[in-house]
């Protein structure tokens, strides 16, 4: 409840702000040589990294641009290498005082939002002088402070590349690992090599797979000379446990964060991963990677065009019949086929359970 309060407060003052500000006889519309760019968005870690793909195309298309880009206080040291030459901010609706805790983001020339609309109030508070969106957000109100919208692509195309549209035509950008320069990190003590991570947590229950196909993968991984180590998030420890009782493996679960975790995923010889916000930190690594997709979209948060040359490969059963719920952004889009049904409606994950141990090895033999 009191979180709940904390970003409605928020947002009652993004909106005061925002109204105040468009009285303001301040001269606005979009500038031909923008002097400083704002993406403010308040998503999770899978997303954050996927937006890799629309900053690689500001910068190209404005190269002398200040770039700022919001992120999670957890997140924002991912971005301490300055990848496109951006500079991350912290930013979550969770704090009332975010606006307040933003002075380097105001005043820009373009805001772009490639979240939920309602940022818009945020950008515009801060005295954002041109706003860019994704067009048709509800309820309406969300796009009252968006001067230009841009559409949702009208068939499958992958999630970083749709944020990179928000930038303009300038045609397709390959990801390089070294337009993202690793971390700066605190020293933790990391496996042998080759080592290979299996990535076994996620948010939702519902992605999880089944323990015995991890163990099994593990084990098969261990004959080819691979020492496997697990990961997992915070509060997971307990996965691992399920999973390797007696601790045959070694285990990282809840003991890493983000920037650590990059360095163990950017050292392994090949990653195990569900669909999770870990999973594109090995995009930005390039090792190769094996992720399992059961309710999520493996069209839709796959390598698209921008992660082309990415040794990525999603493994998945296609057209789940169950996967079926055609929203992104709560907008509906025909050919997005994913499934966002809680516990109550999908007590058990048989899209995971239709994944087996053959078909991740498999793919990593590709």
């Amino acid at each position: 409840m009191g979180e709940r309060r904390s970003r409605g407060a928020a947002r009652l003052k993004a909106l005061g702000g925002a109204v105040l500000r468009s009285t303001w006889p301040v001269r606005r519309g979009r500038a031909e040589s923008p002097a400083a760019l704002l993406v403010l968005h308040d998503l999770l870690l899978g997303d954050t990294l996927m937006l890799a793909a629309l900053l690689a195309a500001l910068r190209a298309r404005y190269p002398s641009a200040r770039i700022l880009v919001t992120a999670s206080p957890a997140v924002v040291p991912l971005f301490s290498g300055r990848p496109y030459g951006v500079q991350a901010v912290p930013f979550t609706e969770r704090d009332a005082a975010a606006i307040m805790q933003l002075p380097s983001a105001r005043n820009c020339d373009i805001a772009f939002i490639p979240g939920d609309n309602r940022l818009a109030l945020t950008a515009r508070a801060l005295g954002a002088r041109w706003i860019v969106a994704f067009a048709d957000a509800v309820p309406r109100w969300k796009n009252w402070m968006v001067d230009e919208s841009i559409a949702f692509p009208a068939s499958p195309t992958a999630l970083g590349d749709i944020f990179a549209s928000l930038a303009g035509p300038i045609g397709a950008l390959p990801y390089r690992v070294e337009d993202w320069p690793a971390p700066a990190v605190t020293p933790f003590e990391r496996p042998r090599s080759p080592y290979a991570v299996l990535h076994v947590g996620a948010r939702s229950s519902l992605r999880l797979w089944v323990p015995e196909r991890w163990a099994e993968v593990a084990e098969r991984l261990s004959r080819k000379g691979l020492l496997v180590v697990w990961t997992a998030g915070p509060g997971e420890e307990r996965l691992v446990e399920r999973i390797d009782p007696s601790g045959h493996h070694v285990s990282y679960a809840g003991a890493l964060d983000l920037a650590q975790l990059w360095h163990l995923i950017a050292g392994a010889t090949l990653m195990v991963t569900l669909d999770t916000g870990v999973a594109h930190l090995a995009k930005l690594t390039g090792t190769p990677t094996a992720c399992i997709f059961g309710p999520g979209s493996a069209p839709l948060l796959g390598p698209g065009t921008f992660w082309r040359a990415a040794p990525f490969m999603p493994v998945t059963v296609p057209d789940y019949p169950c996967r079926d719920q055609p929203f992104l952004f709560k907008r509906r889009l025909p050919w997005v086929r994913h499934c966002g049904r809680p516990l109550s409606e999908c007590p058990r994950a048989r899209c995971m359970e239709a994944v087996g141990a053959d078909d991740v090895l498999a793919a990593l033999a590709q």
